[in-house]
């Protein structure tokens, strides 16, 4: 006798929720100019690497503010993290089936996940946006760039046909939530920076000029 374990049978069907929305989005895609519909597939297998970027460049932009900033600076990787093992925490218990299997007939840019890689939150979405959140409160400029980025990485999530509408929205929520008081909590560390800044760490953790 053969079975299947039921942690990989999917509990949840998002079609009823935006699925609609998410026909009308993907519709419009498979009628896009390829110039376009490649260029955000590129952007939606590759564009986390900007916001490890960005963040590579939060800390060397630190080195010249305070040790509270240099914190959350080194901290931001880590809250990222953070927030992504919630997240995966949570695709488990939900076990939302993608809409590529769920919404037969369905148009993708990008293959479809395999089977039990769930739908909801949006990965992509949650790291966005904890990553743009954690830079928006160590440099805002940054952050500006960050928070765009990640508007545009949950928008072609959907556009190449892996999530529903809700899935990035609700990633985004996610990401945003956890990532404020995990990144303000951050500064508890000012002290070990401190005295990191007085050792040898000192170029890594604060310009001479």
């Amino acid at each position: 006798m053969t079975g299947i374990h039921p942690a990989f049978h999917p509990l949840f069907d998002g079609s009823g929720i935006d699925g609609g929305l998410y026909t009308d989005i993907t519709r419009d895609a498979q009628r896009a100019p390829w110039l376009l519909n490649d260029t955000v597939a590129t952007w939606s297998a590759f564009g986390l690497a900007l916001f490890a970027a960005l963040m590579l460049t939060g800390w060397w932009r630190a080195r010249r503010s305070d040790s509270p900033m240099m914190a959350r600076a080194l901290a931001t990787p880590l809250v990222v993290a953070v927030v992504y093992g919630v997240d995966v925490v949570l695709k488990s218990l939900v076990r939302e089936e993608r809409p590529c299997r769920s919404l037969p007939g369905s148009f993708t840019l990008e293959a479809c996940p395999a089977p039990h890689d769930w739908s909801f939150p949006s990965n992509h979405a949650v790291i966005a946006f904890a990553a743009a959140t954690a830079l928006w409160l160590v440099d805002r400029r940054l952050g500006a760039v960050a928070v765009t980025a990640a508007v545009a990485m949950a928008a072609s999530r959907v556009w190449v046909g892996v999530h529903y509408p809700h899935d990035v929205a609700a990633g985004a929520l996610m990401g945003i939530a956890l990532a404020v008081p995990l990144t303000v909590g951050a500064t508890r560390a000012t002290p070990w920076v401190e005295r990191a800044r007085e050792g040898r760490l000192r170029p890594f953790l604060l310009t001479a000029a």
